[in-house]
């Protein structure tokens, strides 16, 4: 690529990362020689982009910056398309119709209009059956999630015993026949999995949650790891 190339592309990956990216990093990345590297930066700096750091400690954007959308590449487009009309076929209504919106604003803020290229780009996300009436619960869930507000769930087990609970989803499984939520039971004092079809009702509660949800996140991926360790370490045990 050229210079100018490698001055937005050095822009695009700092925009990807929180953390400051050495030098040596962005370097490898761009195919250059850190010297030249070095030089690109303080091109960037002179030319106004809000970049900080230095040497031998790496750079970072300043939060707020916006980047005006750049070129995709053919296999960029390809999965934002794929995984755009993946959602669009789920049974979340709202979150299909923002991929949709989301599909529309990426073809036409893009330096070159993308229209043609996404309506001929081949590639679809097949679609299940979908059970309708549970649209609105996902809807219901994932804004719970959103601002950490507690949900108050009837729930049926396997045998039909339907039970109340408060719950702290913390996540949520799009699977293509059924989708789970994983949460902190109030009620059980720990985490449970919950699929979707078998909750009969979800009303929000004016609790929220006891911790960031950011950190039950974790923690439930830490039970999630555990678990699936024990499963696999059982499986070669009696194999």
């Amino acid at each position: 690529m050229d210079k100018t190339e490698r001055l937005f592309s050095i822009m695009d990956t700092l925009r990807r990362h929180r953390q400051p990216v050495t030098a040596a990093a962005l370097a490898e990345e761009q195919g250059v020689s850190v010297r030249t590297l070095y030089r690109d930066v303080q091109t960037l700096i002179g030319l106004g982009a809000p970049i900080d750091g230095e040497a031998g400690v790496g750079y970072v954007l300043r939060p707020g910056f916006f980047l005006p959308p750049l070129m995709f590449s053919p296999e960029e487009l390809e999965a934002l398309v794929l995984g755009a009309r993946w959602v669009q076929g789920r049974p979340d209504e709202s979150l299909s119709l923002a991929a949709t919106k989301a599909l529309g604003k990426i073809a036409t803020a893009s330096p070159e209009d993308l229209r043609d290229r996404i309506e001929t780009s081949g590639l679809w996300a097949a679609q299940a059956s979908w059970s309708q009436d549970k649209e609105p619960l996902l809807a219901v869930i994932r804004e719970a999630m959103r601002i950490e507000k507690a949900l108050v769930i009837s729930y049926g087990d396997e045998a039909g015993r339907v039970s109340r609970r408060t719950i702290w989803p913390v996540t949520l499984a799009y699977y293509e026949e059924k989708q789970i939520v994983g949460a902190w039971c109030t009620t059980r004092q720990a985490f449970r999995n919950f699929r979707v079809d078998r909750i009969q009702e979800a009303e929000q509660g004016e609790d929220r949650f006891g911790k960031r949800r950011v950190i039950l996140l974790k923690e439930w991926e830490a039970v999630w790891r555990a678990e699936a360790e024990e499963r696999q370490r059982l499986a070669a045990s009696s194999s």
